[in-house]
C-alpha cells in the first residue's frame, strides 16, 4: 500500500529553439569577422581527430552563440589564438557531454547537448515515439522513491485512444515492476517500445493495484495534433445576465506547420461569434515563436504590423545582426497573414483567458508576455516554468553546402537569447503568477473541454461572474520534481533564422 500525497506536478522544460545553419571547420569570412581569429589550421585538424571534434564542435558552437560567451572565461575568443594551446585545451576535454557542462554558465538551467539530432528534429514538429499517453509522475508518499503516475490526457489515432485508459487513471507499475525513482526512465522512456502499464485506484488517501493491466505499444513516428480541444460552449446564465457563446481551445504544442489547422478552428470561432476566448495552455511548453505570432495575431487583429516581441542576443550577435541587417531583423511583428499567405481570422478581443500550469513554458509564456502589452491578459493556474531565454540547434556541418558532419550526430542546444515584449520586459525568469491561482487536483482531473473540468468551470466562473470561485489552497507536501527526459526536447520556442545562415 503506498500513502498518497496529492502534490502539483513540476517539469523542468525548454525553450526558443532557432534552426541555424553552423559549421565547425568549414573557411568562412563572416565567421572569421566576427569571433577575429582564423579558425583553421593545418596542425589543429590533425589534432583534432576523432572524437576530439565533438569537442571542438562544442566549444566553437557555444563561443560563437552562447547568450552568457562573454560572461564564461572559458569561453573567451582569447583561446583561439593560440592554436596549439587550443588544441591542447580540446584534448584534455575528450568527453563532449561533459565539457558541453562544464561550459555553461551558473544560471544557465537550460541549455543541452543532443547526441542525435534526428530524433530532436522530430520531436519540434510533434513527431516522436508515443502510444498516446501523456502522463505526469508524483512521489508517492513522503520520503520514499516510488512514484504514482497519472494520465493527463491520450492523444488522438494513438494506440492508446481505444484501450482502457483515460484521462485522471493512475498506475504504479510497469510489467509488473513497482515505478521508483531509480527505474521510472527505463521502464518508461527505454527502447521498449511496448509495455504494459499496471494500472492503480486511489481510496481512503491510499493508492493500490486495482488488477487492470494495460498493454501499450509506441509508434516511432507518431506525429501529434497540437490542438488537443477547439469548441464554442453556448452559455445562458439568466440570472446574472451573461448570454453568449464562448471559445475554448486547448493547444499543447506551437508547430509551424499546424497554423493551418490553427486558423481553421479560429475560423470556426468567428463563424460562432464567440465573445470571449479561453485558451488552455496547462500543457504547452512551447515550439514556433512564428505559429505563436500567428495565433497573437488571430486573437486580435487589431494590431497588424505592431512590435509583438524583440529578441535579445549575445553582444558579437547582437551588433553583427543590427550593422549587416538592422534592427528590424530582431523584431517579431504581428501579422495578417500566415507564412503561406493565407489570411488570418482574426478575432479583434481586447482580452483573452489563459489556463496555465508549472508545465506552461517558452513560447507559451511569450504569448502571454507579448499579448500583455495589448490586451487584457487574465490567467488562471499556476505560475508558469519562467522560460524567458531561447536556445538554438547548432550543427555540426563541414562545408557550405550544410553537409552534417558524418562522424557524428551530435548537435547542441545552447540559450543564446531573451525574447522581450514591446514594452520591453523579458524578466520573468521565476515563471509568470497568475490572477487567479487554482491548481489541478490529481484526484478529480475533470474531462478537458467539458464546461464542469474545474479549471475550466473556475475560467467560465470569471467570465460570467456567476457563483463564488472555489480556489483551493496548495497541498504541498513535498516538492514533486520528476522530470520527464523528454519534456526539454519537446518544450521549445523555434524560430528560423536565416539572416544566420551564413554564420558557421
Amino acid at each position: 500500500m503506498i500513502k498518497w500525497f496529492i502534490n502539483k506536478s513540476i517539469f523542468i522544460s525548454l525553450s526558443v529553439i532557432f534552426f541555424l545553419l553552423f559549421s565547425s571547420c568549414s573557411k568562412d569570412p563572416v565567421s572569421e569577422k566576427l569571433i577575429g581569429s582564423n579558425l583553421d589550421s593545418d596542425d589543429l585538424a590533425v589534432s583534432l581527430l576523432g572524437e576530439l571534434q565533438i569537442s571542438d564542435f562544442v566549444w566553437k558552437g557555444l563561443n560563437e552563440f552562447y547568450y552568457w560567451q562573454e560572461d564564461v572565461a572559458e569561453l573567451s575568443d582569447d583561446k583561439l589564438i593560440d592554436q596549439k594551446s587550443y588544441g591542447q585545451y580540446i584534448s584534455e576535454n575528450s568527453d563532449a557531454e561533459s565539457f558541453f557542462e562544464s561550459l555553461k554558465h551558473s544560471e544557465d538551467r537550460f541549455s543541452w547537448i543532443q547526441d542525435d539530432y534526428r530524433v530532436l528534429e522530430n520531436t519540434l514538429q510533434g513527431i516522436f515515439a508515443s502510444n498516446g499517453v501523456e502522463f505526469g509522475l508524483l512521489y508517492a508518499c513522503q520520503n520514499c522513491n516510488e512514484l504514482v503516475g497519472f494520465v493527463k490526457y491520450i492523444l488522438e489515432g494513438s494506440d492508446a485512444e481505444n484501450k482502457n485508459i483515460q484521462r485522471g487513471d493512475l498506475f504504479t507499475g510497469v510489467d509488473g515492476t513497482v515505478l521508483t525513482a531509480s527505474n521510472y526512465r527505463s521502464l518508461l522512456f527505454g527502447d521498449n517500445l511496448t509495455y504494459t502499464l499496471n494500472m492503480a485506484s486511489a481510496k481512503n488517501g491510499v493508492v493500490s493495484n486495482n488488477g487492470i493491466n494495460v498493454k501499450l505499444t509506441k509508434e516511432e513516428n507518431f506525429e501529434t495534433n497540437p490542438i488537443q480541444v477547439s469548441k464554442s460552449i453556448t452559455i445562458n446564465n439568466k440570472d446574472n445576465g451573461y448570454v453568449g457563446s464562448v471559445g475554448y481551445l486547448m493547444y499543447n504544442q506551437f508547430v509551424a506547420d499546424k497554423s493551418g489547422e490553427l486558423n481553421k478552428a479560429f475560423a470556426n470561432f468567428k463563424s460562432d461569434g464567440i465573445s470571449d476566448l479561453i485558451l488552455d495552455l496547462r500543457y504547452n511548453g512551447g515550439g514556433s515563436v512564428q505559429n505563436c505570432v500567428e495565433l497573437a495575431s488571430m486573437i486580435t487583429g487589431q494590431y497588424t504590423s505592431e512590435i509583438f516581441a524583440e529578441e535579445q542576443w549575445n553582444t558579437k550577435l547582437l551588433k553583427y545582426l543590427r550593422e549587416r541587417y538592422g534592427k528590424e531583423t530582431l523584431i517579431n511583428r504581428f501579422t495578417a497573414q500566415l507564412s503561406n499567405g493565407d489570411p488570418i481570422n482574426s478575432l479583434n478581443l481586447n482580452r483573452v483567458f489563459i489556463i496555465t500550469t508549472s508545465e506552461s513554458a517558452s513560447a507559451s509564456e511569450l504569448l502571454i508576455n507579448g499579448l500583455d502589452s495589448y490586451i487584457e491578459v487574465l490567467q488562471i493556474g499556476e505560475r508558469t516554468v519562467g522560460k524567458n531565454v531561447g536556445s538554438i540547434t547548432v550543427y555540426d556541418y563541414v562545408d557550405n553546402e550544410q553537409t552534417k558532419n558524418p562522424e557524428h550526430t551530435y548537435a547542441m542546444q545552447p540559450i543564446v537569447l531573451k525574447i522581450s515584449n514591446s514594452d520591453g520586459f523579458a524578466d520573468y525568469s521565476d515563471g509568470l503568477l497568475p490572477d487567479t491561482v487554482i491548481e489541478e487536483d490529481i484526484r478529480n482531473l475533470g474531462v478537458l473541454g467539458d464546461s464542469n473540468e474545474p479549471l475550466l468551470e473556475t475560467v467560465i466562473n470569471i467570465i460570467t461572474g456567476s457563483g463564488k470561485i472555489n480556489i483551493p489552497k496548495a497541498k504541498m507536501s513535498r516538492a514533486l520534481l520528476i522530470t520527464d527526459p523528454l519534456m526539454l526536447q519537446r518544450q521549445q520556442m523555434i524560430v528560423e533564422k536565416k539572416e544566420l545562415h551564413s554564420i558557421r
